[in-house]
């Protein structure tokens, strides 16, 4: 399950487009699926854009971006200006926040968890997924997992490890295709073999994380690759 939020970026002027596209890269919750410096370009392409959110400027051409706000019903809507006095008008219109430039990292973040909250208010998220496994076809509820691996067997099969030690083999599924049904918050890939629940790291250094599952008698130690400290670390210190 993709928790990311599809977004769209509304600014006339190029290089603080370009600086809050590079902000919202950096955040794991966002897909930025396409951004303009035209409006007009920007609202004939609308009717063909799967999207969540729109983050856009106030101050445009042609059309202020409340009244493009306007015509985005049933979108979350987060308004970024480098004026104050339009606040009310961007909360009449039930505007998620109100963002003044310069934009700050951490100051946007705020606003996406705002806009996920209100995005899971609107489609709570599922609590499982139904999947293919070597006895056959089986409800994988989230909560129960702990982590996931590649099976020793077969390769094109991964191997759940639940939170009471049991194994569900999952058949001819790829890690791409798990994370994509997994909500993203909670899991991450930390190397080519195994993916885990964010929830039971307890230490990690450079390159190992320490979980808070037993095995053996131990806690269970795993390898973090460098490809994915990025997004590991993103999602631990988000």
């Amino acid at each position: 399950m993709n928790t990311k939020l599809k977004c769209l970026l509304l600014d006339d002027e190029l290089p603080g487009l370009t600086y809050l596209k590079m902000l919202c890269e950096q955040i794991p919750e966002l897909e930025v699926v396409k951004a303009f410096n035209n409006p007009d370009l920007f609202l004939s392409e609308i009717p063909e854009l799967d999207f969540d959110l729109c983050i856009l400027d106030i101050e445009i051409p042609m059309i202020s971006g409340l009244e493009v706000a306007n015509l985005l019903q049933g979108k979350l809507i987060i308004f970024a200006t480098a004026y104050k006095e339009f606040a009310l008008d961007a909360f009449e219109l039930d505007a998620v926040d109100y963002l003044q430039k310069p934009i700050k990292k951490e100051r946007l973040q705020m606003a996406v968890q705002k806009a996920l909250k209100r995005s899971q208010l609107q489609n709570p998220p599922k609590k499982y997924v139904q999947l293919q496994a070597d006895k056959g076809k089986i409800l994988l509820y989230f909560d129960k997992i702990y982590y996931i691996r590649t099976a020793l067997l077969d390769s094109r099969d991964k191997e759940v490890v639940k939170e009471d030690g049991s194994v569900i083999v999952l058949k001819n599924i790829s890690f791409e295709k798990l994370l994509d049904l997994l909500p993203t918050s909670d899991f991450c890939r930390i190397n080519k073999h195994e993916i885990i629940k964010i929830s039971i790291v307890q230490f990690f250094s450079a390159d190992l994380i320490t979980t808070n599952c037993m095995f053996k008698g131990k806690n269970l130690v795993l390898t973090l690759g460098n490809s994915f400290k990025k997004d590991f670390l993103s999602k631990l210190t988000f």
